[in-house]
This record gives C-alpha cells, structure tokens and sequence, in this order.
C-alpha cells in the first residue's frame, strides 16, 4: 500500500514546478531566483533539515556546472572560430545545395544522429548550433522548423542507441545484447526522431514567434560576405574532431589493454571536455591562423563569445540544483514506491519507471540508470523478458517532457530565444513524442520477436 507521505511528496512537487512555471511566466520573476525560491520552498514543506536545503542546492548546481560550464564555454569557442571563419557558412551552403532547402531539415535529422551518437546531448548541441544558425539564416527558415529536428536526433540517440553512454549505461545493467540493442534501438529511434523532428517541427514552427534579435546567433553567424570560405572537408574535419576523439576514447579498452599507459591516454583525449579543448585549440590553428587572423583577433573571439554564455550556464546550473533537492527531499523514492505498487507489465513499468524519475530529477541518465537497477532484478526472474527492448523502453522513458529542472530545457531556451512557454510547446513535447512513440514501437517490437 501507498503511504499517504509519498503521496503528499508528490503533491508537493507538482505544485513546486506548476509554481515556479508561474513565477516565471506571469509574475515574470527572474528564473534564476524563481528555481532556487522554489527549490527551498519545497525542501522545506517536504521536511528537510534547514542545515541540508542550501546544501542540497548548491551540490546540483555545482554538479551541473562542473560538466556543462566548460563545455558551454569551449564549444562555443569552437562554434565562433566557426562563424568568423566562414566554416559555418560553408557547411551550411553545402547542405543547402546538396538536399535542396526544402529539405534542409531532414539534413538537420541526419547531421544530430550522426554527431550526437558518441556525445551527451549537451556536446552535440554546443557543436552544431552554429551551423543551425547559419543554416537558419541562409536559408530564411525558421529556426523551429530546422532546429527541432536537430536537437530530437540528438535527443533519440542520447536515449535510445548505444553507443551512446548514457544508452550503454542501461544496456550494461541489463546484461543485454549490444548489437541486439543497437539494430532495436534504430528501428524505434529513426521513426520517432522523423515524427519528432521534421513532422512535428512542420506542425508546430508557424505557431511559434521567435524574437526577432537572437545574441547567441548574432555572436555565432559570421560575417562572410565576399570573402573566400574554408574548404568544405577542413571545415566538417574541424567540427568533427571532438567527435573522433571521444569515440577513439570510448573504444580505448578494444585498442589497448586496460591500466596500459595508451589506454590512459585515449581515455583522457576521449572525455569530453579534453576533446572539446583540443578542438578549440585545432580551430584556432585551422579556422584562425590559417585563415589569416591574428594572435589578438582570435583572442579576442575567444573572449568576446562567452559573455551571452553566462545566463544559460547559471539557468543550466539552477536547473539541476532543483533536481538535486527533489531528489534529497524524498521525491524520486516517493516514485519508486507508486511505481513498484502500480501492477504492470514490465516493460511498461520500465518506461513509467524511468519516465516519472525524469520529471523528478531533470536528468535522463539518472532516471535511465535509476530504472534500470531497480527492474533489471526483477527482469532476471520473469520468463520471456527480451532484456535488449526493456533498456529501450527505459530510455524511452526517460525522455519524457524535460521541463524547467532539466538543464537540456534551459540550455534550448536559451539558445533558441524562446519564453518558457514556446520552450514547452516545442522542446517539451517533441521530447514526450519520442517518449511515447518509442514506447509504442517497442511494444510491437516485443510482440515480435
């Protein structure tokens, strides 16, 4: 049975989040002090220790920092050495011509597949943004249209496809079949990123209207008019760097014995933060000194980028300190409990599982992990348990409606330049379609096999 503490946990954070949505919506209250506001409010209600509230805070936020902060900052260095370069705009004139600008967002689907497979979502978002914005503007599109596509790609294969990490987390704990996985995983995931994406984008874009002034795309579209562009391949090499990188890293075991001084050493050019510095410092070489800039011109874009970064980190960081004390304030156990009561198949109760420690905790690893360790147990004992579907099905779940305590929602705000409420209407439904429909698919799937 349910005890009625769980329940009011759960009441409360409801009211918590449809809170701070109002704050920021009607009141207009900055969200930076609208999520630490109601982040107390709640560790307080739910009865934290006073000592442990701004504690708790800090600690999400500073997790959150500590990935996402340098990876903000270095890959929005490497977009700008993109956009003065004229890289952007080559890649983004190329793909234009090649599926016709008709078709530019369904090149939008097939670039974040490609790009977000070996990286965490916020990695492949910070490389290709710049190309989404030149892209936009080339082509005279609205930035939803083309831009939905892309971060559902990233999105699908973040969840969904090893070997992504986070995928691979999930795969791991099941003690599925990785190629079993990864062939189920890409049947569910490339349906669900076309109706996400493209499909949804095309329903959705003439209802949204953005702002007419973006400054991260003002800082991240070069001024190129007139001027030779950077071949083609030395502007994909120069974006794709990081991503060789991590994947050379993540193959790290299969090249060299592990504790061997060269498995140390993909491993640490393969984390994401070194892959990213090394690509920054590629493209000042490769988009800067060879294109003729300056010492104290690429200084200078080095530095001048990271001022419109400063809000979406702290929005980013605030995010998470949220999750964090829904997490310590009993919320997400409060979930486990409902969920292990609620009597369903398991392949169901993966998904809801997942999906209810997503809308908990903001993070899609967490809830993927989370899920997986408390039904994996009870997958080893069940009959007829297809482990490769249930790790899809989790992170199908843990996809669901990334709302204000996920730094992914912020991070799309804004950059995207939209209020809470377009963020909602786009991000957060398009990241429910995939949910949902992956779901869907992998229920026919175990059907079937």
């Amino acid at each position: 049975m349910i005890d009625h503490h769980s329940i009011f946990l759960l009441v409360s954070a409801l009211i918590s989040v449809i809170g701070l949505i109002v704050l920021i919506v009607v009141v207009k209250l900055n969200p930076v002090i609208t999520l630490m506001v109601t982040a107390i409010g709640l560790a307080v209600v739910a009865g934290m220790p006073l000592s442990a509230v701004i504690h708790s805070f800090e600690t999400g936020l500073g997790s959150i920092l500590g990935h996402i902060a340098i990876i903000v900052a270095l890959g929005t260095m490497l977009g700008k050495m993109m956009a003065e370069s004229g890289a952007a705009d080559q890649i983004a004139y190329t793909l234009i011509r090649f599926f016709g600008e008709e078709n530019i967002p369904w090149a939008m689907v097939l670039i974040g597949l490609i790009i977000g497979l070996p990286v965490f979502f916020e990695v492949g978002f910070v490389l290709l943004i710049p190309i989404l914005f030149t892209v936009a503007r080339r082509s005279g599109k609205s930035l939803i249209l083309l831009g939905l596509p892309m971060v559902a790609a990233l999105s699908v294969v973040h969840g969904l496809v090893p070997p992504h990490p986070a995928a691979i987390l999930a795969v791991t704990i099941y003690k599925a079949d990785m190629g079993r996985t990864i062939f189920y995983a890409l049947i569910v995931g490339i349906p669900c990123a076309i109706i996400a994406g493209p499909l949804y984008a095309r329903l959705i874009a003439p209802h949204v209207q953005l702002a007419a002034e973006n400054p991260m795309a003002d800082e991240l579209v070069g001024h190129t008019e007139g001027r030779n562009l950077p071949g083609f391949w030395l502007s994909v090499l120069t974006i794709l760097l990081p991503v060789i990188l991590m994947l050379t890293g993540s193959w790290a075991d299969s090249i060299a014995a592990k504790g061997t001084t060269l498995n140390e050493a993909l491993r640490l050019v393969g984390n994401d933060d070194m892959a990213l510095l090394i690509g920054a410092l590629i493209s000042f070489v490769t988009l800067g000194r060879m294109r003729g800039f300056s010492r104290d011109t690429i200084l200078r874009f080095s530095n001048e980028c990271l001022a419109p970064t400063a809000v979406i980190t702290l929005l980013v960081g605030a995010g998470g300190g949220f999750g964090r004390v829904l997490q310590d304030s009993g919320v997400s156990n409060a979930i486990i409990v409902v969920a292990m009561h609620s009597h369903v198949p398991l392949l169901l109760l993966a998904w809801l599982l997942a999906a209810m420690l997503r809308l908990a905790t903001g993070s899609a690893t967490v809830a993927m992990a989370t899920a997986a360790s408390i039904v994996a147990p009870i997958a080893l004992h069940s009959p007829g348990v297809h482990p490769e579907l249930l790790a899809i099905a989790t992170g199908a779940g843990a996809l669901i409606f990334s709302h204000v305590n996920d730094g992914g929602f912020w991070l799309v705000k804004e950059y995207f330049n939209m209020t809470v409420g377009q963020t909602m209407k786009t991000w957060s439904v398009c990241e429910t379609i995939i949910s949902v429909v992956a779901l869907g698919l992998t229920a026919i799937l175990w059907r079937i096999v």
